[in-house]
Parts: C-alpha cells; structure tokens; sequence
C-alpha cells in the first residue's frame, strides 16, 4: 500500500474509484484500530453528532457500487446485507486484490467500529445503516482489470438497476470516468433515470481532476445525481476536486481514516470518500423523512449546506459543505411530491417549452396554425369563383378617373 501511486484506481470501461493514495493510519492505529476515531476528522466536519440526535440510520439501505465489500469486517459486521457480483471475475475473498476501495466506502458510510462498546475501528456517518453491496469494477491491481474492462462493460448500469429493484433508499457511486475521452453513456444515464424514479437517492463523486483539467465526470454529471466534491479539513476545496457546473455540495476528501479487509486502517484522499460521507448523510436524512423524493432530498441537502460561497454555489463545492442535522430540520417542514423528470433549462431559451413542462405547449399553437389555414383555404376558393371583398364604407379609398391609383391625402373621412 505504501507503494500505490498517486493515480486513479481503473476499473470498466475507463471507469474508475477515486480514492487514491492509500497509506497507513498515522498516530497511534494499528490492526485492532486502536486511536483511529480520534482521526476522524470528517464526522465533525459535517456535524454527524448533531444529526445522530434524530437518527442513525437505521431502516436504511444504502447500496455500495464498487469493487466489493467485505462483509466480515469487524466495523461492518452485522450492517450488511447479501449483494450482487456482477463481474464475476478477477481477485476472490482472501486476494489482496480484492474489495479494498469498496469496504473503505462501506466504512465511511455505516462503519459502527468494534471492541468494547465499539470504540476501535472507524465509525460511519450512518452506523445504523445497512450496505448493500454491488461489484461493478476490479481494483487496479487486479491482473483481470483490463478483461472485465471490456467484458464487462455494461456492470454499472445493470448494478445502478439492481440496486434500485432489491431496496435501496440510496446508491453510492465513489467511481467515476474523468478521463480525456469521458463521455455520456446511455446505459447508465437511463438505468439512473431508473433508480430515481424508484425513489433511489444517487451519489456520485465529483472526479479527481482538478489538477489534470477539470474535465467531465460520469456518472456525477448525469442529471439527477448528487455530485459530492472534495474538502480538507479547514473547508477549503481540495485541489484534486473536480470543479464543474454539476456538482452539488462539498464533503472531507483528504486525510480521510478508512478501513481495509487486511483489518488495518489507512488514509487516503479523493472524491470517492466525499461521496460516501454524502451517501451516509442522505442516509439520515431519508431515515427522517422517508416520503421525501430523491428531487427533494438533493435540493434540501443543497439547500441546508454550510459554508456556502459567495453567489449561492460554485463549481468548486457547489452550495456548501453538507449539514445533515440542517437539511433534517428543514425537511419536516416539506411536503412529500413525487418524483419528476427535471425539466430542461435551456428548453425556453432556444426551443420553447417541452412536453410537460411549466409554460404554454405546443397544444394552443396547433390549433392557431390549423384555423388560419382553414381561412386561408376558403379565402382562395371564395377568389377563385370571381368574389370581390368590400370594405365598410368608412374605410373605403376615393378614387380617381385615372387608371392608376392615386390615393387622396387625406382618405379618412374628417369630422
């Protein structure tokens, strides 16, 4: 581990985790986890203490779409439910190749720790939920990453239905395509499209290119999803962070204490973790008030963020770093609506509105558009047949001996 790069974990398809740099707890932790909770920095950062006052998360299913999640862990132990591989390939339980950024996701976001009252071990945003693990990619050191790129290729998008068809209230995506030749794909725009009409909340994070470009993530930037940036922890945009127009709110990226399936704790930075401690906050948020849609749950969490930059948002952190005791007090003052496409915004600037949007449709200017032509066909008709139209005699022109028209200078008539 020491030895990892400082570069994106590859996965299908040129997608990828984004947690990189992995290195060993600092401080007093060691394999029992002994000391790591006072490391956590991210969990008062987000004033985790404030929303636990309501709730935990318990009764909440977030599904973890990674590179697996090993389920044994003793932070995870018991917080977990049977998943789905939908790669079927590469490294196996006991591999060190294997569920290594997935079970440090699981951690962040419902890690409950161990030991005598469970103070050894990491702690999770939302100790009380439930993971639901999903294997869509392989982490960089697996030998088979390079065929499950190309075999697999469809794993997320089929992964994002699964999820949202066996019962989770929340998708984590710490992954994501920030590459030179990143692009929309179909597939996993529709099958997120899906999960949120299911009322399934998507979490993605926001990339890690802030420092090669800024170029486009997916699945963060598909509409719809929470895009989770990065911070340190004195709030400021971490500089790998993505900055661009889709991402929604900030969370701790850097110097994050993260559990591996060897049973030690490492740090490590990225956007991936910041999307997992958004995950775990939705993951209160929905526990309080369950009947809000996934359209809502993103606007209350944007709404509620903290430290929010000048102008309302930013392409940096977008409204703020997420506040999930705020965005619980401000939910019970909403009422529950159902789940709706978001309309285009450019759609009055260029096109006019569309299908089901809030302005006038297409209806009204048919029924203009057929009249006139009525009246246009029957005005044809009635000048073929030799009819000549009369004016009321007010509005009537003199005229003149000539052939020519001449009209007079003052053809109204006077007072």
């Amino acid at each position: 581990m020491r030895r990892m790069a400082r570069r994106t974990v590859r996965g299908l398809v040129a997608l990828s985790c984004t947690l990189a740099t992995l290195a060993p707890a600092a401080g007093t932790a060691h394999a029992e986890g002994e000391g790591v909770r006072a490391q956590q920095w991210g969990l008062k950062a987000i004033k985790a203490k404030a929303a636990w006052k309501t709730t935990k998360g318990r009764g909440i299913t977030v599904a973890v779409l990674d590179t697996g999640v090993d389920t044994t862990h003793p932070d995870l132990r018991g917080n977990t439910r049977d998943g789905k591989d939908l790669v079927r390939m590469g490294a196996e339980r006991g591999d060190r190749a294997w569920a290594r950024h997935g079970t440090a996701m699981a951690g962040i976001i419902a890690g409950h720790g161990h030991g005598e009252d469970g103070k050894e071990g990491v702690l999770g945003v939302a100790p009380e939920a439930t993971v639901l693990p999903v294997r869509v990619l392989l982490e960089d050191s697996d030998p088979e990453r390079r065929k499950a790129r190309t075999e697999r290729g469809d794993a997320l998008a089929k992964g994002i239905r699964w999820a949202a068809d066996h019962g989770a209230d929340v998708i984590n995506l710490s992954l994501g395509d920030d590459s030179d030749s990143a692009h929309p794909d179909a597939r996993e725009d529709a099958a997120v499209r899906y999960a949120l009409r299911k009322g399934a909340v998507v979490v993605a994070s926001a990339g890690n290119g802030g420092e090669r470009g800024d170029h486009v993530s997916y699945p963060a930037a598909y509409p719809g999803v929470i895009a989770v940036a990065a911070v340190d922890r004195y709030g400021a945009r971490a500089s790998f962070s993505t900055r661009r127009w889709y991402a929604t709110v900030a969370a701790p990226g850097r110097d994050i204490i993260i559990a591996d399936p060897d049973r030690t704790y490492y740090e490590g930075w990225g956007t991936s973790a910041a999307s997992a401690f958004v995950s775990g906050a939705v993951a209160l948020v929905r526990a309080s008030h369950p009947d809000l849609s996934p359209a809502q749950i993103k606007e209350l969490v944007a709404d509620t963020a903290r430290n929010t930059p000048e102008g309302g948002r930013s392409d940096a952190v977008g409204t703020g770093i997420i506040d999930p005791a705020a965005a619980i007090e401000m939910g019970s003052h909403l009422k529950p609506r159902k789940q709706r496409p978001a309309p285009d915004n450019n759609s009055r600037t260029y096109f006019g509105p569309g299908p089901g949007s809030d302005g006038p449709g297409v209806g009204w200017f048919a029924g203009i558009t057929a009249a006139t032509g009525a009246l246009l066909i029957g005005a044809a008709l009635a000048f073929r047949r030799g009819f000549t139209p009369r004016l009321p005699a007010p509005f009537r022109r003199a005229r003149t001996p000539s052939t020519a028209y001449d009209p007079p200078r003052n053809p109204w008539p006077g007072p």
